[in-house]
């Protein structure tokens, strides 16, 4: 189901006079309207499925190059994300960090990156993104290992209660090979390393 556009303006129309603001002044004239647009944007991936940008995989040994096989794990660390907070409907934004240990089957890297888009599109908490992440890899890919690990801020944090400017909020999900400590720190020494 897609947002409800007309429903979202009329409700923040409500919200403006509840506030004691005029949604009839020039300023605030078009905000319903750029709210609805702005939700349906933020919360397009509610009805979507997570894994459809996993589906297209690539055998590595019937591939393309079955004499490169991996040997190590495949990662994307710096993927821009934003996603809005269920708790308090504010933005929180950051960079993930995506690794996998393939099995017989790889997918294409900018798939990676799709499935958080999807995933982040949605009403959410930081520490549920990460493990959807690696809930939909673990499930799509024959992977032996997955990390995802987010670095974010939160504006809950950072524009009301403590004003936090600086905090950010790490978090980490891992299946698999990667599920204990030991084995993830390699990636976790990658994802702050810079050539």
């Amino acid at each position: 189901m897609a947002v409800d556009r007309e429903r979202v303006a009329a409700l923040v129309r409500e919200l403006l006079e509840a506030i004691g603001e005029d949604p009839d002044r020039p300023g605030l004239r078009q905000t319903p309207a750029r709210v609805a647009d702005s939700y349906a944007e933020f919360f397009s991936g509610v009805d979507q499925d997570a894994g459809a940008p996993l589906q297209h995989t690539i055998s590595v040994t019937r591939g393309p190059a079955p004499d490169t096989l991996p040997s190590g794990a495949v990662m994307v660390r710096d993927i821009a994300f934003r996603s809005m907070c269920e708790h308090h409907l504010l933005p929180f934004r950051g960079r993930a960090h995506v690794a996998y240990l393939p099995g017989e089957e790889v997918v294409g890297l900018g798939a990676l990156p799709k499935v958080i888009d999807v995933l982040a599109a949605r009403p959410q908490v930081q520490e549920r993104l990460g493990e959807q992440v690696a809930d939909a890899i673990a499930s799509a890919l024959d992977a032996r290992g997955v990390l995802v690990v987010l670095d974010a801020t939160h504006e809950c944090v950072t524009m009301r209660g403590g004003r936090q400017l600086d905090a950010s909020t790490v978090t980490i999900a891992a299946r698999g090979a990667y599920a204990e400590p030991s084995a993830r720190s390699e990636l976790v020494a990658l994802i702050g390393a810079r050539g």
